[in-house]
């Protein structure tokens, strides 16, 4: 009896051991998932990375600062459209609601379906960039030769004011490229992080963006 009970203390801790490690195995996994989501779920509340944010409502106050507002565009190289902003700058107010629009064209003959990424510059800032609404939260598809204005409403949080690493901010530039969807890229290649993208700038600059109140 006395040679049985080590025997049984192993197996316990053998049993024990073995639950652990698949625990483990099984925590890592669901962490490799959840890692992307966590990611950006992180970056959009920080605006690390230039990330901008999400803002639920319009700005319901503006300052006496001055911001002036600069916009980038560029498309991948598999990506057969022509992307440039309709203005290459606006100048408002911080906490004012501005209006601005980038316009895609699709150079192909065929449907194509686009997605954009997007960030602003300096990276620091991007936690006080908030857009209201914009065409990079969905997919975009173009016909044929089709061109579309795409709008983007947006306004720099006031509270940027309160924050000492920021008063060196005058300027702000937005960015955006453009991406065949992976929904529409089946046997195409994905974008591949360092890909030199293709830049356009603006064709005819239409002067400061419409405003919303």
């Amino acid at each position: 009896m006395m040679g049985v009970q080590p025997i049984e203390q192993t197996k316990r801790r053998n049993r024990r051991t073995l639950f652990a490690c698949v625990g483990a195995v099984c925590g890592m996994v669901a962490l490799s998932f959840a890692s992307v989501p966590l990611y950006q779920l992180f970056c959009a509340v920080t605006g690390y990375g230039g990330t901008t944010r999400v803002a639920a409502e319009k700005s319901a106050s503006v300052t006496t600062r001055d911001m002036r507002v600069r916009f980038d565009a560029s498309t991948s190289q598999d990506l057969p459209w022509r992307f440039q902003p309709v203005q290459r700058e606006v100048r408002l107010k911080v906490g004012e609601n501005a209006l601005a629009f980038y316009r895609a064209r699709n150079m192909s003959e065929e449907n194509i379906t686009g997605v954009a990424t997007f960030n602003v510059t300096p990276q620091k800032v991007g936690r006080y960039f908030n857009k209201i609404d914009c065409f990079c939260f969905s997919e975009q598809t173009l016909k044929p030769g089709e061109s579309v204005d795409m709008p983007v409403t947006f306004f720099v949080d006031p509270s940027i004011s309160d924050d000492p690493n920021l008063d060196d901010v005058k300027t702000i530039t937005l960015s955006y490229t453009f991406f065949v969807a992976p929904s529409d890229e089946p046997d195409a290649k994905k974008p591949v992080a360092g890909e030199t993208p293709h830049k356009v700038v603006a064709e005819r600059p239409i002067g400061n963006s419409r405003r919303i109140n």
